[in-house]
């Protein structure tokens, strides 16, 4: 009898590994899609700007990176916080009277989500706790679960333009409070804040003395009657560390290069900037030839540009506002930039629908239209519509929302 051959053993995955998860994933991967719909599908659902192919990448950008890649000048490593003609570009463009920024202020990193987790990484310990915001996106929860940090949410107000709940965020705040995240304009709110708004939380931030990470990638990216303004500039005394990048301005998410901007104060960063540096060496940097193309990007994209992509989301989201106001059974905020519109379900007035996540399932079987549920940014009975898509997909939209709803209306709503 042949002895028996010992049982290999089955490895455990890390714990820090499995403790990565992603909202949208938990709640998409339970939602059945229609099969043979009669309808074309339509999503209203990523925050890829690219995906209709109604907006696209300037010429001049596509031109430069091409001539980056025929050099044959930007195939190898570069240093791990980017280039410095890269993050030089990137001082002279956020620099402002308040902040004037040098190439050491600058790390270049693998996309927006990349310059967060470094930003959070940096500033969290395990045990720790960070504040986020609630609507937000919902990466940040991700990574605070990666990170072991205790999440603690503040409320965005709806019926207050999503500001932040002052006095709330400041009940949250303790001695393990490592960071407080804001996002201006916002994902998933479509809002943006103004000026007033902005000191307010700049002095209550100065008051708690934590240090207060801004994301930013949406920067400029607003409509007629707003203005952005970026925490770094606005400070005076706080010192701010800005996530950005080209995804979004540039209409080039997966190009995958972005940015920490660090607006320090009096030296109070200095620590915190070198962990950035440190965590930065983990992957070696980002692209190397899409970095090569910021200084061009940056300097010679025509302001005509940027203005006919806010024209067209805003004409866009003017288009949703005005058609789903209309609709029994849904309420919508105006938004003031980014690329989304945040609408209410009023499930009081419709009939066999459970909630927000039980509105997109219905709604996507019986319409073929997919749309976000509000519960995967921490916004029960909401839903979350993206605004790029051709005039055309969201008038077909509506009309089937309106469909929709009308269908679940509940008899004592009509009456």
């Amino acid at each position: 009898m042949e002895p028996s051959t010992p049982k290999k053993k089955l490895w455990k995955a890390s714990v820090a590994s499995m403790r990565v998860a992603n909202p949208i994933r938990r709640i998409m991967d339970t939602i059945e899609h229609p099969k043979d719909a009669p309808q074309e599908f339509i999503s209203l659902s990523i925050g890829d700007p690219t995906v209709f192919g109604n907006l696209k990448v300037h010429q001049q950008v596509k031109d430069s990176l091409c001539r980056i890649i025929q050099s044959d000048k930007c195939n190898g490593y570069f240093n791990a916080a980017g280039s410095s003609e890269a993050r030089r570009a990137v001082a002279k463009r956020f620099s402002s009277t308040r902040s004037q920024l040098t190439e050491g202020d600058i790390i270049l990193t693998s996309g927006c989500s990349g310059a967060l987790e470094i930003a959070m990484a940096a500033c969290a310990n395990p045990g720790d706790n960070l504040l986020i915001p609630k609507p937000g996106f919902s990466l940040y929860t991700t990574i605070c679960a990666h990170l072991g940090v205790e999440i603690r949410y503040y409320d965005l107000l709806p019926d207050s333009n999503w500001e932040i709940d002052l006095a709330q965020m400041e009940s949250l705040v303790d001695e393990r409070t490592c960071a407080i995240l804001v996002n201006n304009p916002s994902n998933p709110c479509g809002s943006v804040w103004s000026r007033a708004h902005i000191e307010a939380i700049l002095r209550l931030v100065s008051k708690l003395d934590v240090p207060l990470i801004s994301d930013e990638v949406y920067a400029d990216m607003v409509f007629d009657g707003h203005t952005f303004y970026s925490f770094g500039e606005v400070s005076e005394d706080v010192p701010v560390i800005v996530v950005g990048g080209i995804a979004k301005r540039y209409l080039v998410p997966g190009w995958r290069v972005g940015w920490i901007i660090i607006h320090d104060r009096d030296g109070r960063l200095e620590e915190l900037k070198t962990g950035m540096y440190k965590l930065g060496q983990l992957i070696l940097g980002a692209n190397t030839l899409v970095q090569s193309a910021i200084p061009e990007m940056l300097e010679k994209t025509p302001t005509e540009f940027y203005e006919e992509t806010n024209r067209m989301l805003q004409t866009h989201a003017t288009y949703l506002v005005d058609r789903i106001s209309k609709i029994p059974g849904l309420s919508i905020i105006v938004p003031g930039g980014a690329m989304y519109v945040m609408v209410r379900v009023e499930i009081n007035q419709l009939e066999g629908i459970q909630g927000d996540v039980d509105f997109t399932q219905k709604l996507l079987l019986e319409e073929n239209v997919f749309v976000l549920p509000g519960t995967i940014f921490g916004a029960p009975n909401f839903v979350r519509l993206v605004v790029c898509p051709p005039l055309n997909k969201l008038e077909s939209a509506c009309d089937r929302l309106a469909l929709f709803c009308s269908r679940h209306r509940s008899p004592a709503s009509s009456s």
